[in-house]
């Protein structure tokens, strides 16, 4: 795996080349461009602030609702985002698949990080609204950049394992945004861990995501410690998601240009 993972640093220019081609697709021929990437975020915070807040009255101890659930929104756009792109993003590029030989991970790992574009542009408008509501800087600021590689290396580990899959079974690519959606409300996107009963709350944290979203609300907007044992868990299903679609998606790769 290491020797595969060292191969990318000779192509990083194709990596950085397919990653410009996917942003510049993206906003190609839009009126405001890049700035598409705060609707959706923003969006939906508008939404779930009308709905969660004013009409459930749900409780985020001390936080604005519209700041509370802006920061799990971000999360979770980034994750599902990359995790929708990047399970077609084999499929997709069928011609270079077929025609010149490279590693085949580039393309959902270019996806990923096109995808932490939006995801750098989204908070900027987070730091804004942080600002706004005059969110104290605490030193456990300092386990977000931790926080951030778990939450990473889980997008690239199942984007790797979903797109190989895609290849061979098109259900996938249908199947993704279904779980995705029944995902996001099985997790604290847009409502606090608190509101899950004590007895299911043990349970409900083996999600990952729980833990990542979770993670990035007590030190950015609690100014506390994060959550030790849930994301001491997320990561190491991080990684074991990554080792496992890594092993797989190489095994597969040669089977790709047949195929397609």
């Amino acid at each position: 795996m290491l020797k595969d993972l060292s191969k990318l640093f000779y192509y990083r220019e194709l990596l950085y080349n397919l990653t410009l081609r996917e942003i510049k697709g993206r906003y190609k021929q839009t009126a405001i461009g890049i700035a598409w990437a705060l609707f959706q975020p923003l969006s939906m915070m508008i939404v779930f602030t009308i709905v969660f807040s004013y009409f459930a009255k749900i409780q985020t101890e001390s936080i604005p609702y519209p700041l509370f659930s802006y920061c799990g929104l971000v999360a979770w756009s980034f994750f599902s985002n990359s995790l929708s792109k990047g399970t077609n993003s084999i499929i997709g590029n069928i011609n270079l698949v077929t025609k010149i030989y490279f590693p085949r991970e580039i393309f959902p790992i270019s996806t990923t990080i096109s995808n932490f574009i939006d995801f750098l542009i989204s908070s900027l408008l987070f730091l804004l609204l942080a600002i706004f509501y005059k969110t104290p800087i605490t030193p456990y600021l300092f386990a977000v950049p931790v926080i951030f590689i778990i939450h990473t290396i889980f997008i690239i580990g199942l984007s790797l394992f979903l797109s190989a899959l895609n290849v061979f079974k098109r259900d996938i690519g249908y199947l993704v945004p279904i779980v995705l959606q029944i995902w996001m409300f099985l997790s604290p996107v847009v409502y606090p861990v608190t509101l899950v009963p004590e007895k299911y709350r043990l349970l409900y944290m083996l999600n990952p995501v729980a833990g990542i979203i979770e993670g990035y609300r007590k030190t950015i907007l609690y100014g506390k410690m994060p959550p030790l044992v849930p994301l001491g868990f997320s990561a190491f299903i991080a990684l074991l998601v990554f080792a496992a679609s890594y092993s797989y998606f190489k095994k597969v790769e040669k089977k790709f240009a047949d195929v397609i």
